[in-house]
């Protein structure tokens, strides 16, 4: 927690000082981030790793229904998306991700990438090298990195209350020792299961809709009466009989 408190706090100062000394920063170059640091002011037409970067982190910002691709192409979704992220933090929304954009992404980022209010501990209770599932380790971590910072567009969108999650990435072991379907998301590290806590199961599944998630299973459904499952299945499917979805 100190350490999340002063990165946010040098994050303020060094936008402050910006603005009252006059100087003009130059996108992305407002500090070196432990975790990444863009270095050029992205917006439509532009491609490449650093694109990619800012749509796992606006992955949460798809719009109703929506997914947005981590393809490394900054099309129209991806202005949209900057949009969305640029409006729900109070910054000019201009669909353009220059030194605010992301100054406000470093602030909400740990040093190992992951938003500052989850972390991969959260979203693995079954081993900690993400082994044995149904697609490699890497590939289960990037998954869960991807819902993690959909999980924080969820959170702020909810008044930036806790939201626990219950379950994560599991292996076949872990998946077969809890009772879980044989084909479940979990196996592939982009599903979270959450728990009732601040906001009720429903809220959780119908904010969820509009925060890139394909998969939404909750109250109603046979199993998830005591909890809202999310993930990134193929196509979607979403199914909460008892709060009207």
């Amino acid at each position: 927690m100190l350490r999340r408190t002063v990165r946010l706090f040098a994050a303020l100062v060094m936008i402050l000082s910006g603005t009252f000394a006059g100087t003009v920063l130059a996108a992305g170059t407002a500090h070196a981030d432990g975790c990444y640091t863009w270095t050029r002011t992205l917006s439509q037409g532009s491609s490449g790793a650093d694109v990619t970067q800012l749509q796992i982190r606006l992955g949460g910002y798809a719009g109703y229904g929506a997914v947005l691709a981590t393809d490394g192409s900054f099309g129209p979704a991806t202005e949209a998306a900057v949009k969305r992220f640029q409006s729900a933090y109070g910054l000019t929304a201009d669909g353009v991700a220059g030194s605010n954009t992301f100054n406000k992404l470093y602030a909400l980022q740990d040093d190992d990438c992951t938003p500052i209010h989850f972390s991969y501990a959260e979203l693995n209770d079954c081993n900690s090298d993400w082994s044995g599932g149904a697609v490699g380790a890497a590939t289960a971590k990037a998954n869960a990195l991807r819902t993690m910072w959909k999980l924080e567009a969820v959170r702020h969108a909810l008044g930036d209350q806790p939201i626990t999650v219950t379950s994560g990435f599991r292996s076949y072991a872990c998946n077969s020792a809890v009772g879980g379907a044989s084909n479940s998301r979990h196996l592939y590290g982009d599903a979270a299961d959450l728990g009732a806590g601040p906001h009720s199961l429903c809220t959780l599944a119908r904010q969820a809709r509009s925060h890139g998630f394909r998969g939404i299973l909750g109250p109603g459904y046979p199993g998830h009466d005591d909890h809202t499952h999310v993930d990134h299945r193929d196509s979607q499917y979403w199914s909460a009989p008892t709060c009207g979805i």
